[in-house]
């Protein structure tokens, strides 16, 4: 151990120096970056079943030693970045209107289904997670929080507004808003919305949420 001397009445007394803190206290931010960024990509590239830590490091230009500082296996690395999906969320939108808010979320999230990451992954972690109940926990966390976020957000401005009436069922509120999109874009995967159909589906789950 390094010391260094300090003197009392007694003479010199050895005092031990601090050494700066090693481990996961000096872990890099970009690294840690990196590496999840990599887990998307490669998710993307070859799936769950085929990914590998040695496939994450490669991507992210980083040892297999530094993914293992961080995570103690690729399922927990997974883990930890589908449930940080939740944390981000979507933007609310803000626009004074039921209808017009719903498409501009539905915009949104159009692009991210549709993006060629995000579609690939998905459905990939859709068939683990009916063998991984982990991995169904986390999904579900993911899906279910980043969604209900902004819906609850959008029906609660719209009910201060007088568009929809107190008392409304949040559940079925969510499924209203979220489910026709992700049954196009995740279940069914179409590869094309029709003309105009989102607009058409604002409108129509507007209507719909005024009903309830």
């Amino acid at each position: 151990m390094l010391v260094r001397m300090t003197t009392n009445a007694d003479g010199p007394q050895p005092r031990p120096r601090r050494r700066t803190p090693a481990g996961a206290a000096v872990l890099r931010a970009d690294v840690t970056d990196a590496i999840r960024a990599a887990v998307f990509e490669e998710l993307a590239a070859v799936g769950y079943a085929r990914m590998s830590i040695e496939g994450i490091a490669r991507r992210a230009g980083v040892g297999k030693t530094a993914v293992y500082r961080r995570w103690r296996s690729k399922l927990h690395l997974v883990l930890d970045v589908v449930s940080a999906i939740a944390v981000q969320g979507l933007p609310a939108p803000d626009t004074g209107s039921l209808e017009t808010d719903l498409r501009l979320l539905y915009e949104v999230t159009s692009r991210a289904l549709r993006h060629p990451v995000a579609s690939q992954i998905i459905p990939d972690l859709q068939a683990e997670a009916a063998r991984n109940p982990e991995i169904a926990d986390a999904l579900q966390k993911a899906l279910r929080e980043g969604q209900e976020g902004v819906a609850s957000k959008i029906v609660a401005a719209a009910e201060q507004r007088g568009e929809v009436g107190s008392g409304y069922d949040p559940d079925l509120a969510l499924d209203l808003i979220s489910g026709p999109l992700y049954w196009r874009s995740v279940v069914i995967r179409s590869p094309k919305l029709p003309k105009g159909y989102l607009a058409t589906l604002a409108r129509s789950t507007a209507a719909a949420l005024k009903a309830l």
